[in-house]
């Protein structure tokens, strides 16, 4: 069985972190083999450039931030993603490519054809099964944020980085990218609304995920549990 590359997208405070620890729990509970991993940082080389990238006291220029985060994925791709799915693993990732057409393309201005470039450059061709966007509104989000820094969150993420410091109009650019890309890509992306309670959420995420792997060979044994989400 090949294995299956599934990425979760949006902005900040939209529960998708969250959301990619309840799947995983529930993949893994059902035999499933998982991998969840994360851009930046998936790498141990990864989470050195992760802490200088988002470190919101570094001041990082609009390209070195672009090329820093494709030097990330390429790291990724090549020394983690490609060899867990060769194994047939599912492979789960908090963030990829797209994130790089909403956040460096849309927010930072760069040009469409130059974002393309970067992204093929970095990812070898690898593209997602299946992406999840996680939509929420930027008050929304901004609230989630505030929250989550004042410590009422739980989610173990308690200071702002350098992205969630921008201004709301950036995050709306951003946010209308994102939604962008899943009208241009209906099959793959599919928009899960988290306006509501993060059991709601879940089950809106299992309602997707599990058909889906079951059509690629996993979870074979689990319509029961499907009917009763």
């Amino acid at each position: 069985m090949s294995g299956t590359f599934i990425t979760f997208e949006g902005i900040d405070g939209s529960g998708k972190s969250t959301q990619l620890r309840l799947l995983n729990n529930f993949l893994r509970e059902n035999g499933c083999q998982v991998i969840t991993t994360r851009e930046p940082g998936g790498t141990p080389l990864g989470l050195r450039l992760r802490a200088a990238l988002l470190d919101a006291t570094e001041e990082v220029d609009p390209l070195t931030e672009l090329l820093v985060f494709a030097a990330d994925r390429a790291q990724h791709v090549r020394r983690m993603l490609r060899p867990a799915l060769a194994s047939g693993n599912i492979v789960i990732s908090d963030r990829y490519a797209d994130a790089t057409v909403a956040y460096q393309g849309a927010g930072r201005g760069f040009s469409e054809e130059l974002i393309a470039e970067i992204v093929k450059l970095a990812t070898d061709g690898l593209k997602p099964d299946l992406t999840l966007l996680f939509d929420v509104s930027v008050e929304e989000s901004t609230a989630r944020t505030t929250r989550r820094v004042s410590g009422r969150s739980g989610n173990g993420k308690n200071q702002r980085d350098r992205l969630d410091i921008e201004a709301a109009d950036f995050h709306l650019r951003v946010r209308a990218a994102y939604l962008a890309i899943a009208e241009g890509e209906p099959e793959r992306v599919k928009i899960i609304d988290t306006s509501g309670p993060v059991e709601a959420t879940h089950q809106q995420v299992k309602h997707i995920v599990v058909p889906y792997l079951q059509r690629r060979g996993h979870l074979t044994n689990l319509q029961v549990e499907l009917e009763k989400a």
